[in-house]
């Protein structure tokens, strides 16, 4: 791929589901992670359900998905409108440093304008300097560390 390659992004839709599988299950591969069929099924009706706080877009490069974006909003008991958590970003590597991750953080910025959220925040591990790079140009990094619950079973 040159640097020629023009991406776009758009909302989800139900035609995307094998792309959309095939990046998601990439994105959980790279954190060492899997879901469930179940998982897989429900997650996606929730994410074209116009119903569900849950929205993903998708970026295009010659009609082809290369990259993914899962958000969710949600209220927050420090501001009277919610905020929006990013939740999964991913870029096939074929097409990184080409913009993918970029045009997929600022559609979900638009979105949030458009949806009157000021706040956009997202998670990543310490050792993805990659996907940190990034970050760093177009966001403000904040001093807090994630605790949780350990997974029960």
């Amino acid at each position: 791929m040159g640097d020629t390659t023009q991406i776009s992004v758009r909302a989800l839709t139900r035609a995307d589901e094998p792309q959309w599988r095939r990046l998601w299950t990439e994105y959980l591969r790279f954190y060492e992670s899997a879901v469930d069929e179940e998982v897989y099924l429900t997650t996606f009706e929730r994410l074209l359900s116009g119903n569900e706080p849950q929205h993903c877009f998708v970026a295009e490069a010659d009609g082809e998905a290369v990259g993914l974006v899962h958000f969710l909003y949600h209220r927050h008991n420090w501001r009277i409108e919610d905020v929006c958590y990013l939740q999964d970003l991913y870029a096939d590597p074929e097409f990184r440093g080409l913009g993918v991750g970029r045009a997929l953080i600022e559609a979900v910025y638009e979105a949030a304008d458009r949806n009157g959220t000021p706040v956009v925040y997202w998670n990543t591990q310490e050792f993805n300097t990659t996907a940190r790079r990034l970050y760093d140009r177009i966001a403000e990094k904040t001093p807090f560390i994630k605790y949780q619950r350990g997974i029960r079973t």
